[in-house]
């Protein structure tokens, strides 16, 4: 076995305490002999919810050596409420032991850069591996099976049950549902998200006429029992009546047939879309990623594709799909769509004259909308500034400020309603006046909305119900408050900065340099200015960053991707795995500073 850099693991600290093991409180001491995995996560983030997943198997498979610990470290204030953590966990599935860390506490003490990030902890409280981002699972469960046999033989190896506690379910006809549509009898199709299917309602918006899907896990067509679901999200009606489902975490895009009551598949392999796989083709042999909501526009499906970034779209008529707007960069940046960057977009609605498709761009608290221009669409931001900055402010679109919305609403009068869901609020963009106001608060997380008879009918998502509101001749008044995300800035020092993106391939593995370079780095900032030299593609995982004279804080943004396959000479078709992370540090230049930025994608810092 190759050894391994020793570095004691931090103590586990969180102000919001422990979730998950029946009010016990947890130390790494409690946890000795035991493999750990910390799961830095934040529930608004996608990439998040994709390790999550990941961890699923590895979690079942190792389960009387393995503990996994989500240490939750928010993003946005609401993610700091403890209440909202609660519900996430719940929401999200999560069957491992939580750690609520509102003020970042374990964060800073391992250095963490990124959501998500995984640290592994071997039987004797040493940290043994660090990992940014999604694709990790395969190189994780590697390196937990050299550690059972490795402390296996020492004797420092635990076994038994682990510390999670599930909770007590709770019955309610709902549970955290995400998106709703009116029926053509006044009734309502809502995606019952965590349960795993979907519930058509009377027009009381509480009657339960049926279910759809067998309520578990899984992805599978036919009758309203056998059909299986996983979380899905957005709802649309497709010209020959079927409805479309946005199967958020089977990657795909489900049809269901209200006549006959069948559920079949349109898009998706339940495969998750990496870098490198095909952005068009048939649509039942091209892998999605996180789809959640979708809308009928310009005569196709749009797909608000959240879990890379774009919209893409789906032809019935040709059974195909592919990209129409974003480059997989995070960010907001608008421009023709191709060009155009989105970070996490969650809600789609089309303009009542059907010119406009509206878009919840969550990640970057903004609403933006795809217009037709020429032969091709163009992206335009109506409020929102970027990733970093949120909080709730009415007023002039351009200094406006709403918290992770997920859905939006097209308005008879042109104007767009918003589900401004981390404030708990229904915010109203109207273009001719390029004002927001809010409409209605304390909503518990409103996820989308429907216009009904001149009211709208939002869908509460953390209580679990749809809410019929009124429509205000007048706004609410609401102090103003606002945010930007709370991460210590990394001092470096002017001039030339290195920067190393850390990869080391787990063992057995070998970079995969068949088909060209293996790897992929790219670099921006905000503001563009920070750099004089640096910015845009490379193949390399280093890069010489010259800093700007007159620029003394901003934003970095780093993307990194490697590819790995087995190194098995004698295997002609090795399994091949992809580890990508996006990294945004938040940087302030003055003497003193570091003249080197480490970000490790997998494996230690050696020279840290």
């Amino acid at each position: 076995m190759a050894t391994r850099a020793r570095v004691r693991a931090p103590e586990l600290v969180g102000k919001g305490g422990w979730l998950n093991t029946g009010d016990q409180q947890y130390t790494l001491a409690d946890l000795r002999g035991r493999i750990v995995v910390l799961d830095f996560w934040t529930f608004c983030c996608v990439n998040c919810l994709h390790v999550l997943d990941e961890l699923r198997e590895l979690e079942e498979k190792h389960r009387d050596t393995l503990v996994i610990i989500g240490v939750h470290s928010p993003k946005f204030v609401h993610e700091a409420e403890h209440q909202a953590v609660v519900d996430a966990v719940e929401r999200y599935e999560v069957h491992h032991p939580v750690l609520d860390d509102p003020e970042l506490a374990t964060w800073k003490q391992y250095a963490v850069r990124a959501w998500p990030t995984l640290v592994v902890i071997d039987p004797e409280g040493y940290v043994v591996a660090q990992h940014a981002g999604e694709g990790h699972a395969h190189a994780i469960a590697k390196l937990v099976e050299e550690l059972e046999a490795e402390h296996g033989a020492k004797g420092t190896l635990r076994r038994g049950d682990g510390p999670y506690v599930a909770p007590e379910p709770v019955a309610t006809h709902l549970r955290f549902p995400g998106k709703a549509l009116l029926l053509p009898d006044g009734g309502f199709l809502v995606s019952d998200t965590t349960r795993h299917r979907l519930v058509e309602l009377g027009p009381d918006g509480e009657t339960v006429r049926r279910h759809i899907g067998a309520g578990e896990r899984g992805f599978g067509d036919g009758g309203p029992e056998e059909a299986r679901f996983s979380e899905p999200q957005g709802l649309a009606v497709l010209p020959d009546g079927r409805i479309a489902v946005a199967d958020t975490v089977n990657h795909a895009i489900r049809a269901f047939d209200p006549a006959t009551g069948e559920t079949t598949t349109l898009a998706g392999t339940g495969r998750q879309w990496w870098q490198g796989s095909p952005t068009s083709g048939p649509a039942r042999e091209v892998d999605l990623s996180s789809p959640w909501d979708i809308a009928w526009f310009a005569d196709r499906l749009w797909i608000a594709m959240a879990g890379v970034h774009q919209l893409w779209t789906y032809d019935p008529a040709t059974e195909t799909v592919r990209v129409a707007a974003g480059t997989t960069n995070e960010g907001l940046v608008d421009g023709p769509a191709d060009e155009a960057w989105f970070a996490q977009p969650s809600g789609l609605a089309t303009s009542a004259d059907g010119e406009r498709l509206w878009v919840a761009d969550s990640e970057t608290s903004a609403v933006r909308h795809v217009e037709r221009e020429g032969d091709g669409f163009t992206v335009r931001t109506a409020v929102g500034t970027g990733l970093f900055d949120f909080g709730h402010r009415d007023g002039a679109a351009g200094q406006a400020l709403l918290q992770h919305p997920l859905g939006v609403t097209a308005l008879p009068d042109g104007s767009v309603a918003v589900c401004d869901t981390y404030n708990h609020a229904l915010r109203r963009y109207d273009p001719a006046s390029g004002e927001v106001t809010t409409l209605a608060t304390d909503l518990r997380e409103p996820s989308d909305a429907v216009l009904v008879d001149g009211d709208l009918v939002v869908v509460e998502s953390a209580r679990h119900r749809l809410t019929r509101l009124r429509l205000p001749e007048e706004a609410v008044r609401v102090t103003d408050q606002a945010h930007r995300t709370q991460r210590a800035a990394t001092a470096i020092a002017p001039g030339t900065l290195r920067l190393d993106v850390v990869f080391q391939a787990p063992a057995g593995q070998k970079l995969d340099t068949r088909y060209g370079p293996s790897t992929r780095l790219l670099v921006s900032a905000t503001p563009p200015e920070l750099l004089a030299q640096g910015a845009g593609p490379g193949t390399d995982l280093f890069r010489d960053l010259v800093l700007a004279d007159d620029v003394t804080e901003g934003v970095l943004h780093v993307s990194a991707m490697a590819a790995s396959c087995d190194d098995d000479p004698a295997n002609e078709y090795p399994a091949c795995h992809v580890h990508q992370q996006d990294w945004g540090v938040p940087v302030r230049v003055g003497a003193g500073g570091a003249s080197r930025l480490p970000l490790v994608l997998a494996g230690m810092d050696e020279q840290g």
